[in-house]
């Protein structure tokens, strides 16, 4: 997608470039294509769908969904109910209406600074979307003329803001890749230890499913995002205040006057949902270039855990094994899955938040420890391990956790940790390489270009020949 964007943009005679965006991947491959392209760009985000209600009860897509599908199948509601909800979930066009990735990369758009004040949180039927939309275009003009382009915009300082902001909204897991790959297109180097230094220690203060309560829609009139940097500029959590955006001012001072209309939506920082709200970042034997995992969404009993591994081989596998009710899995066990990384799945797939066995969610357990190599949507929840780097496909040491392992999970020490010796853990490696073969389907085709090029999680997930800017300039004509 932002191999297209940026061909797009080379191909056509523009002095400039309205990025008009709004689901979780589109807004992040926009950027990378612009970034690589190096003209002046503006973000405009779509918005959000308004918020649904079933049966007298606020509901959003696509958290909502989860929670009521678990239900289902722990038989607490009928089929009836959840056609109902399902009917309820959607209740206008837009993105989810939770903070999921798709309002969470327009969140940090907004706080990189590459789009309008209040870009972020509009309903995308509120007239006030098509206000802005009209804003956005009469300030590209302008930024043609000063020759505003990303590169003055996209600093490391704007990428340290992004990560302080996506704590404090209790953002997406799926920011940490996006971030990288942009960075990665403007030649910043941003690195997974950024996340700590910045991120850990930020109390999440937005009250937003699939953390807490409420909305995107009740986000915007509570204040929206320029709110939330207000409340961390006053308490001088804001990493650098003086970051230049795109309408020609410092981050702080769009912001630095922001009303906030509800306190329970962005709650005052003494009063936060989460009093420590970064993406953790977590190292070990298990994933020697990191995993991550989002404490706002975990259970906080299992932030510290040890457990029986009950091992998934692939997503195929998983599917058909988690509702044996034979399958030897207790409520206290880690289930492991491999192979749904970037090269194993292709295309790292939001499958990370693996739904509990049906046999254990009937004794009322909601939440378990998960690891995989894989994604998770935005909108989910649970005490998920992700993005483990390298990824089983690529020979990481998650291939060869076995049935039966015990795997230790420390997310205040940033610790993942696979209970066996580094002789046995060197010996299965080496079994491991020894049987491996070529998929067929990876030998030829787009396939092929693609596991050959594509960088693991902990580097972006980008193509690595695509990292860097290229410029604008157009070659000769072929014909």
């Amino acid at each position: 997608m932002c191999s297209s964007d940026l061909e797009m943009i080379r191909a056509q005679p523009m002095d400039a470039v309205v990025l008009i965006g709004g689901c979780d991947k589109t807004v992040p491959a926009q950027l990378m294509g612009a970034a690589s392209a190096g003209i002046p760009a503006i973000q405009l985000i779509t918005g959000s769908m308004l918020t649904g209600s079933h049966r007298s009860e606020r509901v959003g897509a696509c958290t909502d969904c989860r929670r009521y599908w678990g239900r289902f199948r722990a038989e607490e509601i009928d089929a009836e109910e959840i056609a109902d909800v399902n009917n309820q979930l959607v209740a206008s066009v837009g993105t989810c209406s939770v903070m999921g990735t798709a309002s969470t990369m327009a969140c940090i758009a907004e706080a990189l600074g590459t789009s309008l004040p209040h870009n972020a949180a509009i309903p995308a039927v509120d007239a006030r979307r098509y206000v802005l939309a009209h804003l956005s275009g009469m300030r590209i003009v302008d930024m043609v003329w000063e020759d505003l382009r990303l590169s003055k915009v996209l600093t490391k300082e704007a990428f340290e803001n992004a990560i302080r902001v996506n704590a404090a909204i209790g953002g997406s897991t799926n920011a940490v890749i996006h971030l990288k790959a942009i960075a990665g297109r403007i030649g910043v180097d941003l690195e997974l230890e950024d996340w700590t230094r910045i991120g850990r220690g930020t109390p999440t203060v937005v009250d937003l499913l699939p953390s807490g309560r409420f909305l995107m829609e009740e986000f915007y009139y509570a204040g929206g995002l320029p709110g939330v940097i207000r409340r961390l500029g006053e308490a001088n959590l804001l990493p650098n205040p003086g970051a230049l955006t795109v309408n020609g001012k410092s981050l702080w001072a769009n912001c630095v006057d922001a009303p906030i209309y509800d306190e329970e939506v962005i709650r005052p920082l003494d009063k936060p949902l989460i009093a420590d709200g970064g993406i953790c970042i977590l190292r070990g034997n298990l994933a020697p270039r990191g995993a991550v995992l989002k404490p706002s969404a975990a259970t906080p009993e299992l932030m510290k855990h040890r457990g029986r591994a009950v091992v998934f081989e692939n997503f195929d596998d998983y599917k058909a094994r988690i509702a044996d009710p034979d399958l030897d899995v207790d409520a206290s066990c880690i289930l492991v899955m491999k192979n749904c990384g970037p090269k194993g799945y292709p295309g790292m797939a939001e499958v990370g938040n693996m739904g509990l066995p049906p046999k254990i969610l009937a004794t009322g357990v909601k939440d378990m420890v998960r690891i995989s190599d894989a994604r998770m949507s935005g909108t989910a929840y649970g005490t998920v391990v992700l993005h483990v780097s390298p990824e089983a496909r690529a020979g990481g040491p998650l291939a060869v956790v076995q049935e039966g392992d015990f795997i230790e999970l420390d997310c205040a020490a940033g610790r993942l940790h696979l209970d066996i010796s580094d002789e046995e853990l060197k010996a299965r490696l080496e079994a491991w390489a020894a049987v491996q073969t070529v998929d067929p389907a990876d030998a030829t085709g787009y396939r092929s270009l693609y596991v050959q090029h594509v960088l693991q999680a902990d580097e972006g997930c980008d193509f690595d020949f695509l990292r860097g800017c290229r410029g604008s300039a157009v070659p000769r004509h072929s014909h």
